[in-house]
């Protein structure tokens, strides 16, 4: 059985990556998973992965700009070293999430849960999520790729983190 990734306090969150840089005075571009775009602007202090090593940065302050946001960090005072962060994935430790109300969880969660129907097969493993204008939809890899309605009570039934199990109602065939 496959379990989901644990909630360790210190385990980090991929909330984005820098996509380029903005003006002269080391302002970067990035590009935000999370929602709204530019609430990745209230986490302090981010994490840059850096070679390899992840760096925690200072957010000095950060706004909305177009599809991306722009934010300026602690250290990154000019072009020239903001060019070397493009392409850096950007993580919060866990513990700088806050907290769900109850029967609520973050995407990262699902990810890498079992999902099983109504019938006892397994469908496949949650790889990731998609935002829609009408719901989210979980993206399950098995023995094909099945898109997935995340309705609860309606199509998700229960979600046993427990046991690393997402139980829905969905036909195999499907």
């Amino acid at each position: 059985m496959h379990i989901s990734q644990d909630k360790d306090p210190s385990r980090l969150i991929l909330l984005g990556r820098v996509s380029g840089v903005f003006g002269v005075r080391g302002a970067l571009k990035l590009f935000s998973s999370t929602s709204p775009r530019e609430a990745i602007v209230g986490y302090n202090p981010l994490r840059l992965n850096l070679e390899g090593q992840w760096r925690p940065f200072k957010v000095l302050g950060g706004q909305l700009q177009g599809p991306k946001v722009v934010v300026q960090l602690a250290g990154i005072e000019d072009r020239d070293a903001a060019l070397e962060l493009v392409g850096a994935q950007v993580a919060v430790l866990r513990s700088q999430l806050p907290p769900l109300p109850a029967d609520t969880h973050y995407w990262t969660d699902l990810m890498g849960l079992e999902v099983w129907n109504l019938d006892g097969v397994c469908l496949g493993v949650v790889h990731h999520l998609l935002e829609t204008g009408a719901n989210d939809v979980l993206v399950v890899k098995g023995e094909r790729e099945r898109l997935i309605p995340y309705i609860r009570q309606q199509v998700v039934l229960a979600v046993e983190m427990e046991n690393g199990i997402l139980r829905v109602d969905w036909d195999a065939e499907f």
